[in-house]
């Protein structure tokens, strides 16, 4: 029998429902919710991971593991690589929260656009600032927003901005399929073609060597004036400190952020203190209904690899 560990928060009934996907004769299935109950585990052979993370001294630390999963498309919480080195297989659930985070990305472009924040702050403190922003505040539609990363979540949100009339264009390492290009209404340029024409670009590529700081001084000079970049995806691949001097300098409207380089942000953290940035949290994936979809794709890998020791959603093959 493979002990299974749900290690993390999750949305209320995600064990419950869980323990109800997984045949009860072949894994016995526990939850460790804090994060000191997780640093003394030693025993697992199976974990699920939303917030927790793996770094080498966890997987060494439980010398039977066998299979991380991760709640979720990123895996940059995971060291892949020494993982692989044991023979355990990384698993991710992709596609999964595509729905949820492409619909926050465009709740921040709104968000900024329209001066939601401000507009608020000021009705609290008794300002009624009907015309205060008009010269600053915006529409989608009409607007050329560019998508760095063809992935699901990528696709998902051409389609939402699409249906407010903007148009839509896309860079990626891997180009799409042209049939896919038509299929969703996406037009591939170089990434500084989309820097130097997209009113809104939004972030959404895992976080490599290579992604670091991809958007950098450097880069957001060559963005147009006005500009907005949204980040749902993960921080680091923006240079936080050169985003805020250009959106307090006015080179850019402002700035949707889900993922920055310092999580938590403390309180005064001037991301949260520049007018025209808007900050969550991290909850782009963080829905009380993402478990519906998320859980059987865990249940199912986790049940293929009893089967046959492998699974379809693996994501360090190469390091195996």
């Amino acid at each position: 029998m493979l002990k299974v560990v749900l290690a993390g928060t999750y949305p209320a009934h995600t064990y419950e429902k869980l323990k109800k996907l997984l045949p009860a004769d072949q894994f016995d299935f526990v939850a460790v919710d804090s994060q000191e109950a997780y640093d003394a585990m030693t025993d697992a052979e199976i974990m699920i991971l939303r917030i927790f993370k793996a770094p080498k001294e966890v997987i060494e630390r439980n010398p039977n593991l066998k299979m991380i999963l991760r709640w979720g498309a990123g895996f940059d919480s995971v060291d892949i690589e020494a993982a692989g080195a044991k023979g355990i297989l990384v698993t991710n659930t992709p596609g999964a929260n595509a729905n949820a985070v492409s619909e926050l990305a465009v709740t921040l472009m709104l968000t900024v656009y329209r001066k939601i924040l401000e507009h608020t702050d000021s009705l609290r403190s008794g300002e009624w600032s009907k015309n205060t922003y008009l010269n600053s505040s915006f529409s989608l539609y009409g607007k050329l927003v560019g998508i760095v990363g063809g992935g699901n979540i990528g696709r998902q949100v051409a389609l939402k901005v699409q249906a407010f009339g903007a148009e839509t264009q896309y860079y990626d390492a891997f180009r799409l399929p042209p049939e896919m290009e038509e299929k969703f209404n996406l037009k591939y340029v170089s990434l500084e073609e989309l820097l130097q024409t997209s009113d809104i670009v939004t972030l959404h590529v895992p976080l490599l060597d290579s992604t670091r700081h991809m958007i950098g001084a450097e880069q957001i000079k060559a963005m147009k004036d006005g500009a907005v970049i949204i980040n749902t995806a993960r921080g680091g691949l923006i240079d936080d400190k050169a985003l805020c001097a250009a959106v307090k300098a006015g080179k850019l409207l402002g700035a949707g952020l889900d993922g920055v380089e310092e999580e938590p942000l403390p309180a005064g953290h001037e991301l949260l203190t520049t007018p025209g940035i808007v900050v969550s949290p991290h909850v782009g994936g963080g829905t009380a209904d993402i478990g519906d979809v998320i859980m059987p794709m865990l249940a199912k890998d986790i049940c293929d690899f009893a089967e046959t020791g492998d699974c379809a959603h693996v994501v360090n093959r190469k390091y195996l």
